[in-house]
């Protein structure tokens, strides 16, 4: 019979918390930079790495991949890209 275990419980309810708020960056970068296609890389072991965004619309960047350890680095460097693909359009 499995014993509960408090800490346990407070753990997982934790990853849960992160795994949404996670989810919501997520959400929300995708729905401002909808030139690209934008995800989590999974790392050996299952673990969610870096965030990454792939150049599907060329109006919306110049580089094709986009790679960073967080998603407000991320953010940042797609702004970059926009600004970059705008002024390359003028």
């Amino acid at each position: 019979m499995p014993h509960y275990r408090p800490e346990e419980a407070a753990q997982s309810q934790d990853t849960t918390n992160i795994h949404r708020s996670e989810e919501r960056v997520l959400a929300e970068l995708r729905r401002d930079f909808t030139g690209h296609r934008i995800w989590r890389a999974v790392r050996g072991g299952g673990q969610l790495g870096d965030w990454v965004a792939s150049l599907h619309d060329p109006s919306a960047g110049i580089d094709p991949t986009v790679i960073r350890s967080d998603p407000t680095e991320l953010r940042e460097a797609l702004s970059d890209e926009a600004t970059r693909a705008k002024a390359i359009r003028r």
